[in-house]
């Protein structure tokens, strides 16, 4: 079989079909992704495929440069100040070793869908594959907005802080494009209470709040006048790293004094911080709801693990890990069950890094749906898990514990404009594993009535469940 051939992944007649027929043409709604908005604004041609493909973004592609890494490249030639042509060599070579790893069928199939480059990517075709992606980079066809048309996205969901001023979300909306750019609120660093910059970092955000943040009633007011201003701009999501979580219930007052003392760079105990935590999550629920907005989780993570190399180059270039909190679904149950009886609970889907958490987690999720629609989703395979057997795992425990056809699809979490064939890939899983089930009697050989499934699935339910096309 030919390498990455029109049905590869593709295993029974039905799986082929599907695909083909239903799958592989839908609209792509990107609603969590890395991408800078004022790249996508400045829309401005990228030198060479290395610039796009591996240093492309605020941080860069962290999954090359683990797999980089793995395989001894210096690391002037992954995240420093190495020729850009001999980073892509580098690449290649990297490449040409990674049989299995699932970057290689992703590597080979970015140069197909956007270069049309059937060759296999090594040391040996490197020069010819640099050339000739260079060559058709310098054309209009390759400009951030001509990739996203491509790529038939309708909706790209940014990653932006509380803080932002929107200014290039403005500019977009103002250029009347076939796909829309709307903001994703990630509020990390309001968390943040014990860094040493906490002061600083409450000044910018009550200033573009026009607020003095002096207290944490005070914050929760400058959070809402920013969820206010992102839902100006069409946002509708906001999501949550919290990487742990431990719930731990709070009075007003406790709230205060804890405040001051991070306020003041004083200690604060686990206590502390869980309170704080706990209390914060709950602005956002309270706020989501408010909105009608989606809280998206992304938990179980364990970040920056290298600390000579955070200390060099920064966070998000490549050193963080599954994490292993083992009560998370417990301290998950505590936070929901109270923010149900607080009537404060919104659309959420929820991620965990670790599969392990899986089972538990969307069986929880189980017990808090509600209203006319699927209000409660476990997160699709996501960073390590998105690979063929990672995607294949949550999609069967999904179906599982839960309505498949509900099932919201894939989500890019990339910080490159060549990633869109990661929706392709994870469409062609689903209708294998719909075509397994065929196969094995599960489901019945019908196309018309699993095809308008895997349309749900690949676009319509996420278009649907965000809203994105309400207003």
């Amino acid at each position: 079989m030919t390498l990455l051939n029109d049905d590869f992944l593709l295993t029974t007649g039905v799986a082929k079909k599907l695909f083909h027929e239903y799958a592989q043409n839908e609209p792509i709604i990107d609603y969590h992704c890395h991408l800078e908005p004022k790249e996508i604004y400045e829309n401005k041609n990228y030198e060479n495929i290395s610039q796009i493909w591996i240093n492309e973004g605020l941080y860069g592609d962290h999954y090359k440069w683990r797999l980089e890494r793995d395989h001894g490249v210096p690391e002037n030639l992954i995240t420093g100040d190495g020729d850009d042509y001999d980073k892509f060599v580098a690449w290649a070579q990297t490449i040409n070793d990674s049989l299995g790893s699932p970057l290689y069928e992703w590597t080979h199939l970015e140069l197909r869908r956007f270069f049309g480059i059937n060759s296999r990517l090594d040391p040996s075709t490197a020069k010819e594959i640099w050339d000739e992606a260079n060559q058709q980079l310098a054309t209009p066809s390759f400009t951030p907005r001509a990739l996203i048309a491509r790529s038939n996205v309708q909706v790209v969901v940014t990653t932006d802080a509380p803080e932002s001023d929107l200014k290039y979300h403005e500019l977009l909306a103002d250029e009347h494009l076939a796909f829309k750019v709307l903001p994703g609120m990630r509020p990390d660093e309001a968390f943040n209470i014990t860094a040493d910059t906490y002061a600083d970092y409450l000044k910018r955000l009550g200033a573009a709040a026009g607020i003095t943040i002096s207290s944490f009633k005070t914050l929760t007011t400058a959070m809402a006048q920013r969820v206010q201003f992102f839902a100006d701009h069409g946002g509708k999501i906001a999501d949550l790293g919290l990487n742990t979580y431990h719930y731990a219930d709070a009075s007003a007052d406790d709230l205060e004094i804890i405040f001051a003392k991070g306020l003041a760079n004083k200690a604060l105990s686990t206590n502390d911080l869980n309170k704080f935590t706990t209390a914060l999550v709950e602005t956002m629920m309270q706020l989501a709801q408010k909105h009608d907005w989606v809280l998206q989780y992304h938990v179980n993570v364990a970040r920056s693990q290298n600390k000579p190399m955070f200390d060099k180059i920064g966070p998000n270039t490549g050193f963080d890990s599954v994490g292993t909190q083992a009560d998370l679904t417990e301290q998950v149950r505590r936070l929901f069950y109270d923010a149900q009886t607080k009537g404060i609970l919104p659309k959420t889907i929820f991620y965990s890094l670790n599969p392990n958490d899986w089972m538990a987690i969307a069986t929880l999720l189980g017990n808090f749906q509600e209203g006319s629609v699927q209000k409660m989703h476990l997160g699709a395979g996501w960073w390590y898990n998105d690979t063929r057997d990672g995607m294949e795992d949550q999609m069967k425990l999904y179906a599982n514990t839960g309505m498949f056809p509900n099932f919201l699809g894939m989500l890019t979490d990339s910080r490159s404009f060549l990633s869109y064939p990661r929706h392709e890939y994870f469409r062609r899983v689903m209708c294998d594993v719909i075509g397994q089930w065929v196969a094995r009697g599960q489901a019945p050989n019908d196309l018309e009535y699993l095809g308008k499934i895997v349309k749900r699935i690949s676009y319509e339910n996420a278009r649907n469940y965000f809203g994105f096309f309400n207003d």
